[in-house]
């Protein structure tokens, strides 16, 4: 569950009322519901989400340490898993993974990205709140990237980070920048692994 801690089954509870997954799950739908209505990450306020969520603040103190962390839990409720890739070929697993940027599980997500994308050059918090939310996908493909390397697929001197960038870079801006009629996503997946792959493959 977001935002839940684990704790050990000999520790003893807590004095108060049993914790409540309903309650959990009306906060951090209370905080992406006003992120996507418009609300600033730095002017969403512990009140107001307890307003829309129908709670007191002591509950969310309970649950989270502070709005960081309640933030940072409410946002990866909108990646999502990374795609698992299949471990044939880099080409495909590329191709799945690279088909997965940008898009999401929840359709608040495109209203709420491109404005937390605008606040990461104001602010060092969250800039690490948007990594945070990235590194797991980025992650699965720099391990295939790397598997390429190491079979031999892939050059032995390939930068791994500058190739992350090239590959997501264009679905990225095609996010925020809005959709071209004239390319499909999975199709645009394609093309673009297999022209970035031109360049790192062994000569």
């Amino acid at each position: 569950m977001v935002g839940m801690t684990s704790t050990s089954a000999a520790a003893p509870r807590s004095p108060g009322r049993p914790r409540s997954s309903r309650a959990d799950e009306a906060i951090v739908e209370a905080v992406l519901d006003l992120l996507a209505e418009g609300g600033a990450v730095d002017s969403l306020s512990i009140e107001a989400i307890a307003a829309r969520a129908g709670v007191g603040k002591a509950t969310i103190y309970r649950r989270w340490a502070g709005k960081k962390e309640l933030l940072r839990d409410a946002l990866r409720t909108l990646k999502g898993a990374p795609p698992a890739p299949a471990g044939d070929s880099v080409r495909d697993d590329l191709v799945i993974l690279l088909r997965g940027v940008g898009r999401h599980y929840d359709p608040r997500a495109v209203k709420i990205m491109p404005c937390l994308v605008s606040e990461v050059n104001r602010s060092p918090e969250q800039r690490r709140i948007f990594e945070e939310m990235s590194e797991p996908r980025r992650r699965v493909m720099r391990e295939v990237l790397e598997r390429g390397i190491a079979t031999g697929e892939l050059r032995p001197d390939l930068d791994v980070e500058v190739t992350l960038l090239l590959l997501t870079g264009p679905m990225l801006m095609r996010q925020l920048l809005g959709r071209l009629p004239e390319r499909d996503p999975d199709e645009l997946a394609g093309q673009l692994v297999d022209a970035v792959l031109a360049g790192l493959r062994p000569r």
